[in-house]
């Protein structure tokens, strides 16, 4: 038995959730224009998907408005499959009652449809280098990558971007001047959807433009050597899109395909049940005998991506279609009189931390015992001790099979009331 668990993002702008749909706002007062970026829709194309997440959270919108989804299928995600109950892409025209998607798809719509929104840009990734004249059998008319995608040349309905081409051609140029290749060109395919393309009649993009909202899709190419490289060319022609819609910001790294690979391998933190902090980068494979709950369990990421699929009895961690660690559960009751505040002496200093936090250590440190918690430090052993507070820990004395990072540098603390759990804490070595 399998089944996705509830996240809870924990991310510092505003977040809302639709039928499980991760809408993360980042507006202004000065304006009601507003770019909807939606990523995901197609759970085997990362580029779109890993793109999105970092315009959520590394980009500051200092006027008008950004709105993002950045994983509409989660469960595709996480299986690394174009679309596990069928193509999402292909149900906006009309989706079934029953079908496992219609609650997602009926959200979406009422997102899109939404006054504040002025323009869509829906993220993929194609197979191919798109080219009018047929080069081969990566560079042809019928390849999808390196292109933005228009369903007609403008919309019927009078809008500030109503010109679908005009748009679209001004972005393909500037992004063209940035290039890494040559041969990773972009050009704009028009599918003039209502007359020659039926497939595309059911999408996201044409379900936009025949409601009168200019809508893009940018397509990166699966034949591109590195997500990092998708990644790159889909902020790229996104941060066009917005120069053209007036929206102005600032971003936290340097536009490049070595930085865009950097922040896709930070996977962030995880914080669950607002009493266990995990660190994801360089987490071990497995982790054992986690204090959860039978039930209810709250998983909050800070990178948006972040999923928990629970199987076989264990909760696997996603980052995406990225599996980062299984946890295998000890249950516990969650007792609701522990402290606020825990003591340590780490390195000969007193310090006092909240619950869920961590701290760093030189040489060794200890719990200062209290008696309304027992302390457990996971690695550490002493036969016969069952608090394991006013003891000094270094380094050696803990076996490096408990540590929680592939460095054997961290370690749990968990703190404990009779038989309930209270919290953990971090402690980390340098």
């Amino acid at each position: 038995m399998s089944s996705i668990l509830h996240i809870c993002i924990a991310l510092i702008f505003s977040s809302t959730l639709y039928a499980n749909i991760n809408l993360i706002k980042k507006e202004n007062s000065d304006s009601n224009t507003t770019l909807l970026v939606i990523g995901g829709i197609h759970g085997n194309e990362p580029g779109g998907y890993f793109a999105a997440s970092i315009l959520a959270t590394h980009y500051t919108i200092t006027s008008k408005n950004l709105w993002v989804i950045p994983n509409l299928n989660k469960e595709s995600i996480i299986a690394n499959k174009r679309g596990i109950h069928g193509d999402m892409n292909r149900k906006f025209s009309h989706v079934k009652e029953g079908d496992k998607d219609k609650a997602i798809i009926d959200a979406v719509k009422k997102i899109i449809l939404s006054k504040k929104v002025s323009l869509v840009l829906n993220l993929h990734d194609g197979h191919g280098f798109y080219r009018k004249n047929n080069q081969g059998s990566i560079f042809n008319p019928n390849a999808w990558g390196q292109t933005c995608v228009i369903d007609q040349c403008e919309l019927k309905q009078k809008h500030l971007f109503s010109n679908l081409n005009t748009i679209a051609q001004t972005v393909k140029n500037n992004v063209n001047k940035k290039l890494l290749k040559k041969h990773h060109s972009f050009n704009v395919k028009n599918t003039n959807t209502k007359y020659e393309d039926e497939a595309m009649q059911l999408s996201l993009t044409y379900f936009a433009v025949t409601n009168g909202k200019p809508a893009f899709a940018i397509e990166t190419s699966k034949n591109l050597a590195t997500l990092s490289q998708k990644v790159f060319y889909q902020l790229l022609a996104i941060e066009e899109y917005m120069k053209i819609m007036g929206i102005t910001f600032t971003r936290d790294f340097a536009l490049n395909a070595t930085t865009v690979n950097k922040i896709i391998k930070n996977y962030g933190t995880l914080v669950i049940n607002h009493n266990i902090l995990l660190h994801l980068n360089n987490i071990k494979k497995s982790l054992s005998f986690i204090p959860l709950k039978l039930r209810g369990n709250e998983f909050c990421f800070s990178n948006p991506l972040g999923e928990v699929k629970r199987q076989r009895g264990n909760y696997l961690v996603y980052i995406g279609n990225k599996l980062i660690t299984t946890l295998k559960p000890q249950y516990f009751k969650m007792s609701k009189n522990c402290q606020q505040k825990y003591r340590f002496i780490a390195d000969g200093k007193e310090i006092s931390l909240p619950k869920a936090s961590e701290f760093f250590v030189n040489n060794d440190f200890k719990v200062i015992k209290s008696k309304k918690h027992r302390v457990n430090v996971i690695g550490y052993y002493k036969k016969d001790k069952v608090d394991e507070s006013q003891i000094d820990i270094s380094l050696k004395k803990l076996n490096k099979y408990y540590s929680i990072d592939n460095y054997n540098k961290i370690y749990r603390i968990e703190f404990y009331r009779s038989d309930e759990f209270c919290s953990m804490v971090l402690v980390h070595f340098k």
